[in-house]
């Protein structure tokens, strides 16, 4: 049996989901959130960011898990009960909802779904031994690292573009790693960076392993998948562009998610298509995911559930 009914249970403990709770609470709303997600750590995405240069108020940067602590600090001041645990199933058939976690389980006349995004990493040997230290999955997190450097970037779409067009700011050369022979990025993105002079592509291949002293990567090893052939490339980064997964799964079937899994919600609104249920965050954004827009989607969801209770 449920123990308690909640005004506002929040999903989520990235910025989305903590700026959610500081709105919330000042609001009156008491609300509980479960920080750990599935399949993600609490503190979501920034937790595996060292240094994050570009939210504002930080002049001389602040590494990531610094700043959720922040967040968790600022939501627990106003009252945000902040549970190390993560919901494990949700029932939105019928409010008040239903949300099950690890060890207990409440009703809520509201939800704000906080769960974030996680980047797809392409699984090379070595590339978990230097995240963070020459391997990334964010160029404008950490572009600016890698001025006059040599980088990779493992990808073929919109995304592997985007990020090479952008490292070619601070990079000295960028090469595009892609498995296949032709780009299935759009024909403008192509464009730009096939035309670009700090823009290299090394086609049919993947990388193998990632190499390095053992505190940074300084090369990697690239495999041709037509002929088996491995070279050695040298270079201090690799930006791995092959894709975000959104963390929906506890969600599939129970609310509209797009074709990629993010949520659905109404243009100009963090609504989704069950009312009374709320996505803040990487978990509905496909295109800015930043820390920055994720805190002012959480501060909109907090502000959209006030009126929807008082209504």
């Amino acid at each position: 049996m449920a123990q308690s009914t909640e005004k506002l249970v929040i999903i989520g403990s990235g910025p989305a989901g903590y700026t959610a709770g500081i709105y919330a609470a000042r609001a009156a709303l008491n609300p509980l959130l479960f920080a750990g997600t599935i399949p993600f750590t609490p503190g979501g995405q920034l937790m595996i960011t060292t240094e994050v240069e570009n939210f504002p108020g930080f002049p001389k940067g602040v590494t990531g898990p610094e700043l959720m602590e922040l967040f968790k600090a600022q939501a627990e001041r106003f009252g945000t009960r902040v549970v190390e645990e993560s919901a494990i199933e949700v029932d939105l058939k019928s409010r008040p909802f239903r949300v099950k976690a690890d060890s207990q389980e409440v009703l809520a006349e509201s939800i704000i779904i906080a769960t974030g995004a996680s980047a797809m990493w392409s699984g090379a040997k070595g590339e978990e031994a230097y995240k963070n230290r020459g391997v990334s999955a964010c160029a404008t997190c950490d572009g600016f690292f890698f001025k006059n450097l040599d980088v990779l970037v493992v990808g073929g779409g919109d995304t592997a573009m985007e990020e090479a067009t952008y490292l070619t700011k601070h990079a000295r050369k960028v090469t595009i790693v892609h498995r296949r022979d032709a780009l299935r990025a759009s024909k403008i993105m192509q464009d730009k960076a096939k035309k670009n002079p700090k823009i290299a592509f090394v086609w049919n291949s993947v990388v193998e392993e990632v190499l390095g002293d053992g505190k940074k990567m300084n090369s990697a090893r690239l495999k041709n998948v037509l002929n088996g052939e491995v070279q050695q490339v040298e270079a201090q980064g690799l930006f791995v562009a092959i894709g975000h997964k959104p963390n929906t799964e506890l969600f599939a079937g129970k609310i509209d998610l797009d074709a990629k899994g993010y949520v659905k919600t109404t243009p100009g609104t963090t609504r989704t298509s069950v009312p009374g249920v709320f996505a803040a965050g990487d978990v509905q954004d496909p295109l800015y995911r930043q820390a920055v827009t994720a805190a002012g989607s959480g501060c909109q969801a907090a502000i959209e559930v006030e009126r929807f209770l008082e209504h």
